[in-house]
């Protein structure tokens, strides 16, 4: 009997998660139960995809990203689809990793290049956050605290540090959930028509989003920074 062309995968997911564990600086997976599970549900969904190239899983998901700005500033009821599309940008950017390692693809010229699209999906997050009403200098902080994380683990990788320590509060599956949520909870206040101090809760609600996902990236930056101190002997 012929080989089903969605069983392509030549790594099983405990396989899979080990090779995640191995291009991410030694960090495990099982720290996090909310990692082990997006990484779970990536794999998932790329046993039927397994052909599918892991570049254009990357290009789909930095558009799809991009596409969420334009419901987050028509702002009411849109704000749910742009809470969608974000979501969606995440799953497209673990898919393409679970593509790349568990096809055995995996390249450090993919790696690169993906880490450098989350960086510009972030920004548009933090856009997005902005154009539905959270202030602006709020949206640049969401953004610079999702990218500082990584920034940190990139310069620590060049001054030789191979593990990046312990799973934080602010990773990157906790960035999309709160941007998604962030503006999906505030399309589903435009619906109901809630209204805080007797003013349009949708500009609170993504205000509050942004702040909370603000306060994780502190949080996380700060567990992140003591790793890195140790590692790096200071």
């Amino acid at each position: 009997m012929p080989v089903a062309w969605w069983t392509d995968l030549v790594l099983s997911r405990d396989e899979y998660l080990a090779a995640w564990s191995r291009w991410h600086g030694g960090t495990d997976p099982a720290d996090s139960r909310l990692v082990h599970g997006w990484l779970t549900l990536a794999y998932t969904l790329a046993v039927p995809l397994a052909r599918l190239s892991p570049l254009v899983a990357t290009a789909l998901g930095l558009v799809v990203a991009g596409a969420a700005v334009g419901p987050a500033a028509a702002g009411g009821g849109w704000l749910i689809a742009a809470g969608v599309l974000i979501g969606l940008s995440g799953l497209l950017d673990s898919l393409d990793g679970a593509l790349a390692i568990a096809g055995g693809r995996a390249s450090r010229r993919g790696f690169v290049l993906d880490s450098a699209v989350d960086r510009l999906t972030e920004v548009a997050y933090a856009l997005a956050f902005w154009v539905a009403g959270a202030p602006g200098w709020l949206a640049v902080a969401f953004g610079a605290l999702c990218w500082l994380p990584d920034y940190l683990r990139a310069r620590a990788g060049q001054a030789g540090v191979s593990e990046t320590g312990a799973i934080s509060v602010w990773e990157r599956p906790t960035r999309v959930a709160m941007s998604g949520f962030g503006l999906g909870g505030a399309g589903v206040v435009a619906l109901l028509g809630i209204e805080v101090d007797g003013h349009d809760g949708v500009a609170a609600v993504v205000t509050v989003g942004a702040a909370v996902g603000c306060l994780l990236g502190v949080v996380g930056t700060t567990q992140l920074g003591v790793q890195l101190r140790r590692a790096l002997g200071g």
